[in-house]
């Protein structure tokens, strides 16, 4: 949504870098490439004048001028102002104290209510909550149809006592939406729903049946929140359409919808500015799950390609098997060999997160290779899944006898050539040895050890290379009295070392005293300690 006024802002700031010092004119021209971008990217005018004017007085004030690094400063400085006009902080849903939770959901028509109507429901039950679904769009056709798929799919019941208007009757729909709210409500009273979502009809335009239609709907049932559901692409017209419904149903937050589209996303950085009410939620794809607490510090972060590696950790921890990290964290502390269906494993693992570009996309500098990430095939992991499952057991496990007639076979049965597996064998075994590589306490490679694992500091020297690897010795200090004391506690702690363990056995016993038994060693290993043969 905001890769046209992220590359414009990051070219922006690339001028600025090396700059010891900033003049008058460096920020004057910076604001001024701020602007266009903004302007460019559909922002509302008013948003954009007071937006610039803010980041001039700020970026010509003493908190740049006494920066060490003024550009980095003032990329600060639109980064704080980006999240203000984004609404400042996260604003969660208010609960009732008592009662159902009602949440009403108003938009125009094709602003995906509708479709949001599911996703905020799917997103409450994983919080804990069970939410209702209640079909108050009487006037669309099959839009009571549409609610109770997508109820179905999110695993959330759906009150919808009229079937709504069909292509015969469009004039004259049949049923009562304000009934059917006040009913929904009543129902999910009844059978102890703690939230229900009213998902109201809309229009292709504001008009003032369907405002009149709405403000009923809101006094008949006393919603708790009234979510303004925007279409992200509608571009300059979002404002007027914002101003509409605040002044009909005044709404307590926005849901924007469609971010994931291609367009230039000025309604994001508009609508909250314009109205003061903030955006709650974000809707970033066709699935139910496609679906994100809305984040202003995260999302200015995005826009200025600086990452969102917050929201990527949620993900993760959302998705991730928690048995199957625990599986593999006692496999690699064991030193046992990756195999290849631990490969398919953690494949599958990023596969459950969701599109890899949309993960990749939130990872600092991503702007850089979006080109090649928009040439990325998701397709790709069910490839190697088509591979790996054409192996047989023993295949998976012992790689190595995969010969030349075994590829062709596993070429043949999963559909690829043998070219693709032969790629898909290269890529595993580089993936084995980096495994095997960290197991032993090398690290990743460029990257020290693991603590805790063998083959860390001294103990190095028992494996190929570990005098490399090797603490270093400390170095003598050049003032000879700081030399002369440190030489004094070297031989105090090496004294004292030498009082602890007694002599006469390795382990620090007498050999008299010494009982081989007591260390619990396999059995006919005493003998090599010097005990009875």
């Amino acid at each position: 949504m905001f890769n046209s006024l992220s590359d414009r802002l990051t070219a922006t700031f690339k001028n600025l870098r090396g700059k010891g010092r900033l003049t008058e004119a460096d920020v004057d021209a910076t604001v001024r490439e701020i602007r266009r971008a903004l302007l460019d990217a559909d922002v509302a005018v008013s948003v954009v004048r007071e937006f610039t004017g803010r980041v001039r007085e700020r970026a010509l004030g003493a908190e740049v001028s006494g920066a060490l690094n003024p550009s980095q400063q003032i990329v600060k400085i639109v980064n704080e102002e980006l999240v203000e006009i984004l609404g400042g902080e996260t604003r969660r849903i208010r609960l009732a104290k008592t009662g159902p939770t009602i949440i009403m959901l108003a938009g125009l028509q094709g602003a995906g209510k509708t479709t949001l109507a599911g996703k905020l429901s799917k997103w409450l039950k994983s919080q804990g909550h069970s939410p209702m679904l209640v079909a108050c769009d009487l006037q669309r056709p099959n839009a009571v149809n549409q609610l109770q798929v997508v109820g179905q799919r999110a695993g959330v019941p759906v009150f919808a006592p009229h079937p709504g208007a069909t292509s015969a009757e469009l004039e004259h729909p049949a049923g009562d939406p304000v009934a059917v709210a006040r009913a929904g409500v009543e129902e999910a009273r009844q059978k102890l729903h703690d939230v229900v979502i009213v998902d109201t009809a809309g229009r292709l335009g504001v008009d003032a049946e369907m405002m009149e239609q709405a403000r009923q709907i809101r006094r008949a049932i006393v919603p708790n929140e009234v979510l303004f559901v925007i279409d992200s692409m509608i571009g300059q017209d979002a404002v007027n359409t914002a101003l509409a419904f605040d002044e009909g149903v005044n709404f307590t937050g926005i849901v924007l919808s469609k971010l994931d589209g291609d367009a230039r996303g000025g309604a994001a950085l508009s609508v909250a500015s314009v109205t003061g009410k903030p955006v709650m939620f974000a809707s970033t794809g066709e699935g139910v799950n496609d679906f994100e607490l809305f984040h202003p510090d995260r999302m200015a972060s995005r826009i200025l390609d600086m990452g969102d590696v917050l929201t990527l950790i949620e993900q993760a921890e959302k998705s991730w098997d928690k048995d199957e990290a625990a599986r593999m964290a006692k496999k690699f502390a064991d030193q046992e060999d990756f195999t290849l269906d631990d490969f398919l494993a953690q494949m599958q693992q990023i596969r459950n997160m969701g599109s890899m570009k949309k993960m990749l996309m939130m990872m600092p500098g991503a702007q850089n290779i979006r080109q090649q990430l928009e040439q990325f095939d998701e397709r790709e992991i069910d490839r190697v899944e088509a591979i790996v499952r054409s192996m047989t057991p023993h295949e998976r496990v012992a790689p190595k006898i995969i010969n030349g007639s075994r590829r062709a076979r596993i070429a043949k049965g999963s559909g690829m050539h043998v070219s693709d597996v032969n790629g898909l064998l290269e890529r595993f075994a580089q993936a084995q040895k980096m495994m095997k590589k960290m197991a032993a306490g090398g690290g990743m490679p460029g990257m020290p050890g693991m603590p805790g694992m063998p083959g860390m500091g001294g103990g190095g020297g028992a494996r190929k290379g570990g005098a490399k690897n090797a603490p270093k010795k400390k170095a003598k200090s050049g003032n000879p009295a700081k030399a002369a004391q440190e030489l004094r506690e070297a031989e105090a702690r090496r004294a004292n070392a030498s009082k602890a363990l007694p002599t006469g056995a390795a382990f620090g016993q007498q050999g008299a005293d010494f009982d081989p038994s007591q260390l619990n060693l396999p059995k006919g290993f005493d003998k090599f300690l010097g005990g009875s043969k």
